[in-house]
């Protein structure tokens, strides 16, 4: 016995025997419009083998040159194989990834029962009421018609806010009068002048500090820790100017799984996300005051930019994370504590998508003094393609609605995580950039204050 066993230990270490090579994992990334595209870069940095669809025609040209792209995903389903994962950053895809799950493939990024959820505001709310979560009071509407008569009744004379379902953010206002006027006026332009008759909603406007909560969902359990996020919506600092898709956020993680927002929230819709096999990131955003925590509407799918963020506070690769999530398997992700900032680069037309403004597509992305590779590592691009120039890596201006890139980082303040965003952020050259120079300002100043006062951080 003692024989056989130096043979064997003789064999397996014996200098000439060549190491078993791992081959990478195939990553098949299905994108509506980039949401989390950057991931998709991250995944080929990582040495996994990606063939990347972008759907959105206008985006076609983004990341050319950074992830091997595809024309038809369907086709690339025999490459992709039992073994390999598919990603979907977008709603719209559920039902596709039910159907892929049951052939056998590993899937992420949501399913058909998540997409209702995100699409229809008014369903989304009584399910909200059906898991034991206060509703937000909320009408959806067939067309802007429907909606204005509404707001003529007596009765319904109060402050809204104007929503369309999907991304389109455009059309999306916050209501300041109390009697609901100001949005009355608004609806009755884009009738008369825009000649718009869309389905919309409106939901009770409920006044306090806006935060999200999320976390990832296997298809059983959660996955990794819980994420706060505070998001910045309006164009411009202090909360100024038009809503837009984000200007900026922070985000925390805590693995407190009897954190009372948690508990309020996001853990009493466990079992109705394991009945509809939801695979992905799920975000819950709530207004919360003194009193309450209202619920406002679900994001079923990775976020933007809160996904690029997760990178600069996720200690792992991402590829081990994503597969575990797929395959329903549970998985220990390290994070760094502290909070994450990340900051939106952008260029005209954003935040409106208008097709014949001038748009300086292939204009150069130069950087101010050196950049070093930690530096270039929080820079997440999304209307943006590389090339080799002589010798060097250089980036250029894609896509054309202005979604340039995100810049991230962390720290275990957020006034250091601040500090440490802007300063990539002077870095970067684009022509015509503007940006919000307050992420994260109002809430470490103010609103985390108030939220500890109220009892809930």
């Amino acid at each position: 016995m003692l024989v056989r066993n130096v043979f064997f230990y003789i064999v397996l270490n014996h200098p000439m025997r060549k190491p078993t090579k791992q081959k990478p994992l195939k990553v098949l990334f299905i994108s509506g419009e980039l949401i989390a595209g950057d991931l998709a870069y991250r995944l080929v940095q990582e040495g996994c083998d990606v063939k990347l669809y972008i759907e959105d025609k206008s985006r076609k040209d983004c990341l050319e040159g950074m992830v091997p792209k595809t024309e038809d995903w369907k086709k690339e389903l025999k490459w992709i194989g039992k073994d390999g994962l598919i990603v979907f950053d977008d709603i719209g895809y559920g039902k596709i990834q039910d159907e892929l799950r049951e052939k056998g493939y590993s899937v992420l990024g949501g399913s058909a029962g998540g997409d209702r959820l995100e699409k229809e505001r008014n369903y989304c709310q009584k399910i909200f009421s059906v898991c034991g979560i206060d509703p937000l009071e909320t009408h959806d509407f067939e067309n802007t018609d429907s909606a204005i008569d509404f707001l003529n009744e007596k009765e319904n004379r109060r402050a809204w806010v104007l929503k369309q379902n999907g991304h389109h953010s455009i059309f999306n206002y916050i209501g300041e009068m109390d009697d609901g006027s100001d949005v009355l006026s608004l609806l009755l332009s884009y009738k008369k002048h825009l000649r718009i008759n869309v389905p919309l909603t409106l939901q009770k406007r409920v006044r306090g500090v806006e935060i999200g909560i999320a976390r990832y969902f296997n298809g059983n359990d959660w996955i990794g820790p819980i994420e706060f996020n505070i998001e910045h919506k309006q164009l411009c600092n202090d909360c100024v100017g038009p809503l837009t898709g984000e200007m900026g956020t922070v985000i925390w993680y805590d693995n407190n799984d009897k954190n009372v927002l948690f508990q309020k929230t996001l853990a009493k819709l466990k079992p109705f996300l394991k009945k509809i096999n939801f695979k992905g990131d799920f975000d819950i955003n709530c207004i919360i005051n003194k009193r309450r925590v209202y619920p406002i509407e679900a994001t079923s799918r990775f976020g933007c930019p809160s996904t690029q963020l997760q990178d600069a506070l996720n200690l792992p690769p991402w590829k081990a994370f994503l597969m575990a999530i797929a395959k329903g398997e549970k998985y220990h992700l390290r994070h760094k504590e502290g909070y994450g900032v990340i900051v939106s680069l952008a260029i005209p037309p954003f935040p409106s998508k208008v097709t014949d403004f001038f748009y300086i597509k292939g204009a150069e992305i130069k950087f101010k003094g050196r950049i070093t590779k930690s530096e270039l590592s929080k820079i997440h691009f999304e209307e943006v393609s590389s090339e080799e120039k002589d010798g060097k890596k250089t980036y250029h201006i894609a896509g054309n609605n202005g979604y340039i890139a995100y810049i991230s980082s962390s720290s275990k303040t957020i006034s250091g995580a601040r500090k440490k965003v802007y300063s990539i952020v002077n870095k970067i050259i684009i022509p015509r950039v503007f940006y919000r120079t307050d992420i994260g300002k109002s809430f470490y100043k103010k609103d985390k204050k108030l939220l500890k006062k109220w009892g809930w951080l």
